[in-house]
C-alpha cells in the first residue's frame, strides 16, 4: 500500500479488551447477505442471514452474536447444523469441523420481535417507532437485528434486502440496487461493497420523502418526514460544500454515495452509519443551528467508518477527528477559526476532572465528551507543531493508506512522526497518555 505501512488489517485475533463479551474468535467474516421481512403492526422481524467467512483455525464449533430471537434452522455449507442459543450467543456445531484457512458459509433462519441490546449506554440497536423502525447500534446493538461477529475490526461487505409495507421508505447502507413491489409490500435491496463492521450496519424504516441534495460523482440524498422537508433541505444545504472541502483536506470520499435520514423522533445525538447518518427531528430547525453536527457525521465517513478502530480503546481516532472536522469546517467556511474553538475547548476541559487518558479512556468513558474535545485538541496541537502543509498531508495519507481497514493510536503516531522533522514523542505522551491537561 502507499506509504509503506502495509495492507489494512480487517480482522481481529482476540476479544475486544473493553467489550470482551461481544465478537467471536476463530474466523473472520467476508460478506453478509440479509433477507429481512418487517411487519410494523406486531413489530415482528423475520430473517434469513447468510454469512460468508474464513476460518482462522480448525473450527469444531463457533459462535455468532444474536439477541432474543427464535431460531428456526442453522445450516453450515448447506448442511443442517446443531446449535444452542443463550445469553446473546448462537453457538453452532457443524456436521464436520471446518479446516483452518477454509472459506465457509453459515445460514441462520430466525424471527421474533427485535429487542434492543441493554448496555451501560442504554438500549442499543433496533428500536420500534411509529410506523417504522430506526437502528443505531454503536457499539454493541447489531445483534438486536441480525446474527453477526460483533467486533469493530471484523469488517465485511453487505447485501441488505428488507420487505415491508409499500407506504414506507427503507434506507440501508450502500446503493439501492432494486425496489420491487408485490401486492401491498415492497422489497428494497441495498448493496455495500466497501467492508464495514457490524455496528455500522443499519436500516431505517418510516414515512419519508426521498430527496436528492446534489447530483454528481457522489450522490447525496436525504430521507425526511414530509413536515420537515423544507427545513431539512435548508439545514443540509451546505453539505455538498462540506463534502468538497473534506475531500480536499482528507482525500477522496471513501464510499459510492452518502445519505442522511431524519427520523421523526428526538435523538440525544446524531448517529453515524456506513455511508449514511441519522439525525433526530430535534436537529432540524430551519436555521442551520446544528450544522456542526452535519460536519461531524460526514467526517465520520473517513474517520470511524472507512478507518475503523481495531478495538474500542482507540475511540478518539473516531471522535477526536470528527470533532476537529467541525472546527475545520467553521474555519474554512467563514466562521470562527479552529484556534478559537480550541481555546474554548481547553477552557472547558480545564474546569473538569483531569483523570482521563485519551488513548485508553476505559470502557465507562468511551463516549465521554472529554474524549471528543481532547482528541480534537491533540490534533490541533499536532497541527501547530508540524504546520498546515505537513498536517494535512498526514491526514490524507492516513485516510488513503488505511482505507477500508482498521487503525490504532500507535499507527497514527508513527505515521505522524514521519511527517515531522522534530520528535513528537513528548507531544503525544502529554496529550494522549497523561491525565493532566497539557499547557
Amino acid at each position: 500500500m502507499a506509504g509503506g505501512l502495509g495492507p489494512p488489517r480487517v480482522n481481529t485475533k482476540g476479544p475486544d479488551p473493553y467489550l470482551p463479551g461481544h465478537g467471536n474468535i476463530g474466523y473472520r467474516t467476508t460478506h453478509y447477505d440479509l433477507d429481512l421481512h418487517y411487519r410494523t403492526g406486531p413489530g415482528r422481524l423475520s430473517g434469513r442471514a447468510t454469512i460468508s467467512a474464513t476460518a482462522d483455525r480448525v473450527l469444531a464449533e463457533f459462535s455468532l452474536d444474536l439477541g432474543m430471537f427464535q431460531i428456526d434452522k442453522v445450516f453450515v455449507e448447506g448442511a443442517a447444523a446443531r446449535f444452542s442459543h443463550r445469553a446473546g450467543k448462537l453457538r453452532i456445531r457443524p456436521t464436520t469441523p471446518i479446516s483452518a484457512g477454509a472459506p465457509f458459509t453459515v445460514t441462520v433462519r430466525y424471527g421474533g420481535v427485535p429487542r434492543p441490546i441493554p448496555s451501560r449506554w442504554g438500549d442499543l440497536g433496533w428500536e420500534r417507532i411509529d410506523d417504522g423502525a430506526l437502528v443505531a447500534s454503536q457499539p454493541t446493538g447489531a445483534p438486536s437485528w441480525f446474527p453477526c461477529n460483533d467486533h469493530p475490526a471484523d469488517k465485511a461487505t453487505y447485501r441488505i434486502a428488507l420487505t415491508t409495507k409499500s407506504r414506507l421508505t427503507v434506507v440501508a447502507n450502500g446503493t439501492l440496487v432494486s425496489r420491487r413491489t408485490t401486492g401491498n409490500t415492497t422489497t428494497w435491496v441495498y448493496e455495500q461493497p466497501a467492508p464495514m463492521p457490524s455496528y455500522l450496519a443499519t436500516v431505517q424504516i418510516g414515512r419519508y420523502r426521498l430527496v436528492d441534495l446534489v447530483a454528481g460523482a457522489i450522490p447525496q440524498r436525504a430521507a425526511v418526514p414530509p413536515r420537515l422537508l423544507t427545513a431539512a433541505t435548508h439545514d443540509l444545504g451546505r453539505q455538498p460544500e462540506m463534502m468538497a472541502l473534506f475531500e480536499r483536506l482528507f482525500g477522496p470520499y471513501p464510499f459510492s454515495d452518502y445519505a442522511v435520514v431524519v427520523v421523526d423522533e428526538t435523538l440525544d445525538v446524531p448517529v453515524e452509519a456506513h455511508g449514511l447518518s441519522i439525525f433526530g427531528a430535534n436537529h432540524i430547525d430551519g436555521r442551520r443551528g446544528f450544522e456542526r453536527l452535519v460536519a461531524h457525521e460526514l467526517a465520520h465517513q473517513w474517520f470511524g467508518n472507512s478507518l475503523t478502530v481495531a478495538d474500542w480503546r482507540h475511540i478518539w481516532l473516531n471522535e477526536g477527528f470528527a470533532k476537529y472536522a467541525e472546527w475545520l469546517w467553521s474555519e474554512l467556511s467563514g466562521g470562527e477559526p479552529a484556534q478559537a474553538h480550541a481555546a474554548r475547548s481547553r477552557a472547558l476541559l480545564a474546569a473538569l476532572p483531569q483523570d482521563l487518558r485519551v488513548a485508553d479512556p476505559g470502557v465507562r468513558r468511551m463516549f465521554d465528551d472529554r474524549v471528543y474535545q481532547r482528541g480534537a485538541l491533540t490534533l490541533h496541537a499536532l497541527r501547530a507543531a508540524i504546520g498546515d502543509t505537513s498536517f494535512f498531508a498526514l491526514l490524507r495519507e492516513w485516510a488513503r493508506v488505511h482505507q477500508h481497514g482498521t487503525v490504532t493510536t500507535e499507527e497514527f503516531t508513527a505515521l505522524a512522526q514521519r511527517h515531522s522533522a522534530r520528535p513528537l514523542g513528548e507531544l503525544f505522551a502529554a496529550w494522549l497518555y497523561e491525565p493532566a491537561l497539557p499547557a
